[in-house]
C-alpha cells in the first residue's frame, strides 16, 4: 500500500514540486484515502484520486489600481476552479500578500472535502490577490475591490462559482465586490456569500465559522460524556473565526485564556469573558488595532511577543489563524499539560507531524475540513435563502448549522472509528467527502 501512495505523491510533486502547502493537502487524503479506494472495486483504477487533484480551471490576471497618493498599483489575481461535480464551485477570496498558487490550490482542494462534507449541493474553489489590505484605507481597498471584481466577474455567477470571504474579505470587502459585479452584470443575484445582512446576508454567517468549529467540538466531547463546561481553552487568532468560536465557548461554561495575532498572543489567567471579548471585537473589527492594546484596558493579563499560545496549559485548543501555526513541538507540549481536545478553527492549522502527535496520544482531534465547515454550510444556507428570496431567523440558521455540525461529526465517526473505538477524524473526514465527490465524478463520466 505504501508504495502505492508513494507513486501517487510521486507523479503529484511532478507536476506541483514548487507547491508545499498543496502537496502537504494531498499527502494528508492520499494517505488515508488510496486504501479505501484499492478495497473498492467502484473507485479503483479510475485514477479518480488524480483527477481531483487536478484543478479544473485556474484563472490568473492583473489588478491595477491607484493609491490615495495617486500611484499606480499592481497586484495578482487568482480564482482556483477545483471541482464541480456535485454543484457549482464554492469558496473564499483571500486578501494577503503570502497569497499564491500554492496556497489557493491547498485552499481549494480542502474546500472540495469540506463542502461534500456538509451535504449541501456545493462543489470547490477559492482565490484571492497578494494584495494586503492592512494600512490601507478604505478608498483603496474600495478602489482594490472594483478593479479585482472588473475580471472576476466573467468568471464567477449564482450558478456556476459563488465566492465568499476569507482571511482580508469581511463584510467591507463583500460589499464593494458585489457592488461592482451587480453593476456590471445589471443584476441583483446571490453570487457573493457573506453580504450585509440588510442587501441578502445571512443571519450567523459571520459566526458560523467559529461556532461550528466549537459545535464540532463538542460532539466530540460527548463521545467521552465530557463537556466545554469548566474547561480551561485556548484560542489562536483575534479575527472572526477566534472572536466567535470564543464567544461560544463561553456560552458553554469554558474559560477562554488567549487571543493573538502575527504581532503574539495575549493571556488572561482570569478569563476572557463577554465583556473583554466585546472590547477585542471592537478593537479588531473597528479600530484594527494589534491584539496587544488589550493590555491597555486590562493590565492584568500578559503580552507574549511573536509567539503562539500553545505553551498555555488547556483542556481544549482551538486554532483558528492560519495555516501551519501548531508544529509538533507545539503538539507534544499541549498534549503533556493535559490537553484533551483540538479542534481546528483554521484551514490546515496544524503540521502533519503535529496531527500525528495528536494521534499517537489518541486525543481528540478535528482537522479544518470537518470542523470548520460551519462557514461554508451557513454560505449555502444562504445561497438557498437568496434563491427563495427568504430570509430564516437567527434561531432557524443556527440550528440547522448545529445539525449539519452533528451530521459532519457522525460521517466522520462511521468512516474514522478503529475496532479499539479510536475515532481518527482526518481519516472518517477524507473518507466521507471523497466518496460523495467520486460517486457523482463516475456517474458524469470521464469530463
Amino acid at each position: 500500500m505504501k508504495s502505492i501512495v508513494d507513486s501517487f505523491l510521486d507523479l503529484v510533486k511532478q507536476r506541483n514540486g514548487n507547491e508545499p502547502e498543496f502537496l502537504q493537502a494531498v499527502e494528508e487524503v492520499a494517505e488515508t484515502v488510496i486504501p479505501y479506494i484499492v478495497k473498492h472495486d467502484i473507485y479503483h483504477g479510475k485514477n479518480i484520486l488524480l483527477r481531483m487533484v487536478e484543478p479544473e480551471r485556474v484563472v490568473t490576471f492583473r489588478v491595477c489600481w491607484v493609491d490615495d497618493t495617486g500611484e499606480i498599483q499592481v497586484n495578482r489575481g487568482y480564482r482556483i476552479q477545483m471541482n464541480s461535480a456535485i454543484g457549482p464551485y464554492k469558496g473564499g477570496l483571500r486578501f494577503h500578500p503570502t497569497v499564491n498558487m500554492s496556497i489557493l490550490k491547498f485552499l481549494a482542494f480542502e474546500q472540495v472535502f469540506k463542502n461534500s462534507l456538509t451535504t449541501l449541493p456545493m462543489g470547490g474553489g477559492k482565490g484571492g490577490s497578494d494584495f494586503d489590505p492592512k494600512g490601507k484605507s478604505d478608498n483603496e481597498i474600495m478602489r482594490f475591490c472594483h478593479s479585482f471584481m472588473s475580471e472576476l466577474f466573467r468568471h464567477i455567477g449564482p450558478n456556476s462559482d459563488v465566492p465568499a470571504g476569507d482571511i482580508g474579505v469581511g463584510g467591507r470587502e463583500i460589499g464593494f465586490l458585489f457592488g461592482m459585479y451587480k453593476k456590471l452584470r445589471n443584476e441583483f443575484t446571490g453570487v457573493l456569500t457573506g453580504k450585509g445582512e440588510s442587501w441578502g446576508g445571512s443571519l450567523i454567517r459571520p459566526e458560523a465559522t467559529g461556532y461550528g468549529a466549537v459545535y464540532f467540538a463538542e460532539k466530540m466531547l460527548e463521545t467521552k460524556n465530557d463537556s466545554f463546561k469548566g474547561k480551561n481553552v485556548v484560542v489562536s487568532g483575534s479575527g472572526n473565526v477566534a472572536q466567535y468560536a470564543a464567544e461560544k465557548v463561553i456560552q458553554l461554561g469554558g474559560k477562554v485564556l488567549t487571543l493573538s495575532d502575527s504581532s503574539g498572543y495575549i493571556y488572561d489567567a482570569e478569563g476572557i469573558d463577554s465583556d473583554k471579548l466585546a472590547f477585542i471585537m471592537q478593537l479588531k473589527n473597528v479600530k484594527r488595532g494589534r491584539i496587544s492594546e488589550y493590555l491597555e484596558a486590562y493590565p492584568n493579563a500578559e503580552f507574549v511577543k511573536g509567539k503562539t499560545p500553545w505553551g498555555v496549559k488547556c483542556d481544549i485548543a482551538l486554532p483558528c489563524a492560519t495555516q501551519n501555526e501548531l508544529n509538533e513541538n507545539d503538539a507534544d507540549t499541549l498534549i503533556n499539560n493535559g490537553c484533551i481536545c483540538v479542534s481546528e478553527g483554521a484551514n490546515m492549522p496544524s503540521t502533519k507531524a503535529a496531527i500525528n502527535s495528536f494521534h499517537n496520544a489518541k486525543i481528540l482531534f478535528a482537522p479544518g475540513k470537518a470542523s470548520n465547515a460551519g462557514g461554508v454550510a451557513t454560505s449555502g444556507l444562504e445561497m438557498t435563502q437568496n434563491s427563495l428570496r427568504y430570509k430564516w431567523s437567527r434561531e432557524e440558521v443556527d440550528e440547522k448549522l448545529k445539525e449539519i455540525m452533528a451530521n459532519i461529526h457522525d460521517s466522520c465517526t462511521e468512516y474514522g472509528k478503529d475496532e479499539n473505538g479510536y475515532i481518527d477524524y482526518v481519516k472518517g473526514a477524507n473518507i466521507a467527502g471523497f466518496v460523495k465527490v467520486a460517486d457523482a465524478m463516475l456517474a458524469q463520466g470521464v469530463v
